[in-house]
């Protein structure tokens, strides 16, 4: 009996463990350089988490301002693609990290977050819109 316990409670930490192995996978984390060259590619979603004063303030080319602390946030990003690959970023890395544990949560398929966000894109000198 003790031996069942213990097969059950191994199985449950090596699913635990693969889930979130699986779950970091869909995430990369990239650089401005990288998330250049990857915005690029036709069909990409490209999603600014941040509030929308800080998008009017500046933003990437092409990005979609999807709010992250606006109430109908989980709708929002409902209406993105999940088959398609989807970068997000928002001023400093941390919304963005939140947003691309959602999104994972939410059935997408490959999710590309901004390190250190949109103040290290717009502080290696690429360009910004307003």
């Amino acid at each position: 009996m003790r031996f069942l316990k213990f097969g059950c409670a191994l199985l449950g930490l090596l699913t635990l463990f693969n889930c979130k192995k699986n779950q970091s996978e869909a995430i990369e984390l990239i650089t401005p350089a990288e998330m250049k060259e990857i915005s690029e590619i036709e069909g990409i979603q490209l999603v600014d988490v941040r509030t929308p004063a800080e998008y009017k303030e500046g933003h990437l080319p092409n990005a979609l301002n999807i709010d992250f602390f606006d109430p109908n946030f989980e709708v929002n990003i409902q209406k993105l693609d999940k088959t398609k690959p989807v970068i997000v970023y928002c001023q400093r890395g941390s919304r963005s990290a939140k947003c691309a544990s959602q999104l994972i949560a939410n059935g997408f398929v490959k999710i590309y977050d901004l390190d250190r966000g949109f103040s290290k894109w717009k502080s290696s000198g690429f360009e910004v819109e307003n």
